[in-house]
């Protein structure tokens, strides 16, 4: 019976203990921690000299002190075991990168480095700055005032202004096209006499040039005459129409009027008919002879009048904006110091010459002395119309770095920020800003560069602070 009662309570023991055991062996309710303190001999080591142990209760050989039950710690988390491996280390709260193993100052801003610390979050400010970095990719810095300074950074206001460009090139003297003019003969003959010789002689309107005889003319002078002794008679035209109808011949063979007016009055042809200038000039060109046969295609004389010449100019690409047509324009000779002619912008041709990226311009100017010379090589400012109510920035604040152009922009209590723009016309040491700015915000003329790279500098540090949260956790020796 007694036996019974044994088996029964041992039975009874084991189907408490299934009810209660999880598959994994432990106790429901029960910790990793107190599961393995169950399960753990008991050891018992010295306070001082932990390579005493002992299974029992009792003292150490070594200090005598009392051996004390080894206990099981808790598993340290990933910020402990860092903080046990971490060197202490001092930095800058202002310049993260400076790191000394000692106390001391920046030698930046002169600050005292303080005590690095691990921490599972940022601190306030830091997370602050990150947020900002994630809405704006520019991040604001704080300066100290002594340290400003020190820098030399200096400031201005900007505002819309007036801008206007002097847009300064070089060209050459030419003709002008619209004041030339090819002597050409109206009718087949040859010449008998030539009057103007040489090239590069001046001659007048209505000087005559050569004589020639043209058995064409000749023909016409006859039949006019006949016409004015049987006057009107067979036709139905009036006296007066008749006689403008019978010369208008003579005109169309290239017989001047003063010339139809002689074979008039003196009632007999003329075998030698002369051949006038029809404008005043220089003679460029001289491709005639006496006694040269000569027909309507035979190009003669090229006359050109150079009280008034052409320069040509080439502008820019980025100066095609501020080229109108109608522009004033001034132009200096090296040949004629001291002198200056003004005129304007007198065509701008439709096409870019593909190797100087340049376009070519026309500019006209009165040269009634005739000093300017073609071909002469000139010195010319052309003058744009000023563009009112632009929004300018000085040249020297703007920063390019080849991917973007920004200025730095001057917040209250010494507190700087980097602020993309984008550019339009420059001139006079202005630049046109388009976006990016407002009117009224105070930039950094000088020390920019310095300020762009420090808040450079300080946003990099962020983003990879913030890699490094983001990275598994993990620790190796």
């Amino acid at each position: 019976m007694r036996t019974f009662i044994i088996l029964l309570t041992v039975v009874w023991l084991l189907m408490a203990c299934e009810k209660s055991v999880e598959p994994n062996g432990m106790t429901i309710g029960e910790t990793a921690l107190e599961h393995a303190n169950k399960h753990l001999d008991s050891k018992y080591v010295c306070p001082m000299h932990p390579q005493i142990v002992r299974g029992e209760p009792g003292r150490c050989p070594i200090c005598g002190m009392n051996l004390v039950k080894k206990e099981i710690k808790p598993p340290e988390t990933a910020l402990e075991h860092a903080k046990k491996h971490l060197d202490s280390k001092y930095v800058c709260p202002m310049h993260p990168q400076i790191v000394r193993d000692e106390p001391g100052r920046c030698p930046i801003c002169g600050m005292n480095l303080v005590k690095k610390k691990v921490s599972k979050t940022a601190p306030p400010k830091v997370a602050k700055k990150r947020r900002a970095l994630k809405e704006d990719k520019h991040l604001t810095i704080t300066i100290r005032p002594d340290i400003i300074q020190k820098m030399g950074v200096r400031t201005t206001t900007i505002k819309k202004e007036i801008l206007q460009k002097h847009i300064k090139t070089v060209g050459y003297v030419a003709y002008n096209e619209d004041r030339l003019v090819h002597i050409h003969p109206r009718s087949s003959g040859w010449v008998e006499k030539l009057l103007v010789r040489r090239e590069g002689d001046l001659v007048k309107r209505g000087q005559s040039l050569l004589e020639m005889y043209s058995p064409e003319v000749l023909k016409a002078q006859q039949d006019f005459l006949v016409a004015l002794r049987t006057g009107n008679k067979g036709t139905h035209l009036n006296r007066k129409r008749y006689r403008r109808f019978i010369r208008n011949r003579l005109r169309l063979l290239g017989v001047a009027e003063n010339t139809i007016n002689k074979i008039e009055r003196r009632n007999t042809s003329i075998n030698n008919v002369p051949i006038f200038a029809s404008q005043s000039g220089i003679v460029t060109h001289l491709n005639v002879r006496e006694g040269m046969y000569v027909t309507p295609s035979s190009e003669m004389f090229t006359i050109v009048d150079l009280t008034t010449v052409w320069v040509m100019v080439e502008v820019f690409e980025h100066q095609l904006d501020w080229v109108k047509k109608g522009l004033e324009a001034e132009i200096k000779v090296p040949a004629l110091p001291g002198h200056v002619w003004k005129g304007k912008v007198d065509y701008i041709y439709p096409e870019l010459d593909s190797k100087t990226r340049t376009l070519k311009v026309r500019l006209r100017f009165d040269n009634w002395k005739g000093l300017l010379k073609p071909n002469m090589f000139a010195q010319a400012i052309i003058d744009s119309k000023p563009k009112r109510g632009i929004l300018t920035i000085p040249k020297q604040a703007l920063i390019v770095t080849g991917e973007r152009q920004s200025v730095i922009v001057a917040l209250s209590e010494g507190r700087f920020k980097p602020v993309d723009v984008k550019t339009g016309i420059r001139s006079h040491g202005k630049v046109e800003i388009l976006s990016g700015l407002k009117s009224g915000e105070r930039i950094v003329l000088s020390g920019q560069f310095l300020l762009d790279s420090e808040a450079n500098l300080q946003a990099s540090f962020l983003r990879f602070g913030e890699v490094e949260q983001q990275s598994p956790k993990g620790h190796q020796h």
